[in-house]
């Protein structure tokens, strides 16, 4: 399994994930609560988490090109979600499990 994190500060942590929460809901399956969220995109796995100031994102996906598409699905996302931030990428972390 392969696993992408990544994440930003903002005012707006828990709102932005509950944003996105509720618009992957129209196409995917996805469980949230204020501060943790579950999402599947394609065949990985999208997890947000809220805490305070800081939003999280992770990316499990069991190869290279599923974690391309789940890092860009959730990247494209937040990036017009918190046009406030002035976001123009994530700065990503990979590894291998």
């Amino acid at each position: 399994m392969l696993k992408a994190t990544s994440g930003f500060t903002t005012e707006r942590a828990s709102q932005y994930l509950q944003q996105m929460s509720k618009h992957f809901a129209h196409k995917t399956s996805v469980e949230y609560t204020e501060v943790d969220s579950v999402a599947a995109i394609g065949v990985s796995t999208a997890r947000m988490t809220a805490h305070g100031h800081q939003l999280s994102f992770v990316a499990e996906s069991p190869d290279a090109e599923a974690l391309a598409e789940c890092k860009d699905v959730i990247e494209r996302h937040i990036i017009r979600f918190a046009f406030r931030e002035e976001l123009k990428a994530l700065d990503w972390t990979e590894t291998a499990e």
